[in-house]
């Protein structure tokens, strides 16, 4: 009997029973589209955390106090207050880091914030430099719809003057122009200078949500504080990252007078680091529920084996026939195999359709009423590795019940009822 006649029976024998071989490859099903759902969404979920991560710019670099950590015990050996006026003043000076092109410093902390009867909770951001205006600007590329940011003149004055996320003025000021006003933060009177549009997520920071000050504002009258979480250091290009990197390492380990790098109190971090860490946690993090998600597919490989074997047992008056009109044990066991993979396959096209679908509506939904820049991303290789992995189970879980049938002598399946 050839190949073609054997898939030939195989498709007729599975027409024959839709309901059975229906049942039989909903394990399958499940699985390919939980693991389709995983990857397509997993991937949108990075794209848009890496879009967010990378959205200061390739250029940006940030030192960030304490020691850079690697594993859960690392945690209780930061210096949180380890970047001080000292260190930005050093990073400032053009000896020290040639390639800076501009340095500011962060602090952020929540506050709250209120307007006549109206509070709100939000987190304040300083910033700023006492040497360039708008440099908060062209580091986050964030700039007011309305009114202005704070100058350098505000910055070293330690002016009260706020600029608001959207979100802040929706809370505060309903219909209210906001621009001018007087409102309370933490108890102290700031007047709001500038209102920005919708931005959303930049790097970790959510502009809509927050209230910017000077950072010499913020860290004395609301944080409360003599040290930075941040500085943010601007290269003059790409192609000086690295250089600039390693003029600020130095730079700090002067200033901290630290002469082995393992005892650094701080670490600095490029975009690309921060992106490619995000993306190796994002990945491990898919892969990982693609695994538990693949459970579904063994426990659908069983069902399928399980299925089989009953179909054996019902078929055996038809297997006997066709071994005494000539049919080798290997044509009985070719036949079952093709049934089994046949199946598996089947299943994990409907489960690759079924599963890119529900991805589909899924990114749509969270961009339409949720985030807008969430993307839809149909993961090809899983598709393939979807379809090779569904026939890789039809073929050994049907293996069993395929030999279990191939090994039926004539007589004995003749006389079975």
């Amino acid at each position: 009997m050839t190949l073609t006649h054997s898939l030939k029976t195989a498709l007729g024998g599975l027409h024959g029973n839709k309901s059975r071989s229906a049942l039989t490859i909903l394990g399958i099903v499940i699985g390919i589209t939980a693991i389709m759902l995983v990857l397509s969404l997993g991937a949108g979920a990075q794209d848009l955390v890496l879009d967010q991560v990378q959205g200061m710019g390739s250029k940006t670099i940030i030192a960030i106090p304490g020691r850079e950590p690697s594993g859960p015990s690392d945690f209780a050996n930061v210096f949180l207050d380890s970047l001080k006026e000292r260190d930005l003043q050093s990073l400032e000076n053009k000896a020290n880091v040639p390639y800076a092109e501009d340095v500011m410093p962060i602090v952020f902390g929540t506050v709250r914030m209120t307007y006549q009867n109206e509070t709100y909770q939000a987190t304040v951001l300083g910033g700023g430099s006492g040497e360039k205006n708008d440099v908060m600007g062209e580091i986050f590329d964030i700039y007011p719809d309305r009114g202005s940011f704070f100058s350098a003149a505000d910055v070293q004055s330690k002016a009260p003057v706020a600029v608001i996320g959207s979100k802040v003025r929706e809370h505060l000021f309903l219909n209210i122009d906001p621009l001018g006003k007087k409102i309370r933060i933490n108890d102290k009177t700031f007047q709001v200078i500038g209102v920005l549009g919708k931005k959303g997520q930049v790097s970790f920071f959510n502009f809509d949500d927050m209230v910017l000050v000077p950072y010499t504002t913020a860290g004395q009258y609301l944080l409360g504080r003599k040290y930075f979480d941040r500085i943010v250091v601007s290269a003059t290009s790409e192609d000086r990252i690295r250089e600039t990197v390693r003029d600020i390492e130095e730079t700090l380990r002067n200033n901290h007078n630290i002469t082995d790098p393992e005892k650094d109190d701080f670490f600095v971090e490029t975009q690309a680091d921060l992106a490619e860490r995000v993306k190796m946690i994002t990945t491990a993090l898919t892969l990982f529920l693609s695994g538990v998600a693949g459970i579904s597919l063994f426990v659908g490989g069983v069902g399928i084996m399980n299925i089989m074997l009953v179909s054996v047992t019902e078929r055996t008056r038809e297997i006997g026939l066709r071994k005494a009109l000539g049919a080798t044990s290997k044509d009985i066991l070719t036949q079952f195999l093709f049934e089994a993979v046949i199946l598996t396959l089947l299943g994990g096209a409907i489960g690759i359709v079924l599963g890119s679908g529900l991805s589909f509506a899924i990114s749509f939904a969270i961009s339409k009423f949720a985030l807008n820049t969430w993307s839809f991303s149909f993961p090809y290789l899983g598709a393939v590795l979807g379809l090779f992995v569904s026939g890789v189970v039809g073929l050994v879980f049907g293996l069993y019940p395929a030999r279990t049938a191939s090994r039926k002598t004539p007589i004995d399946a003749l006389r079975y009822e």
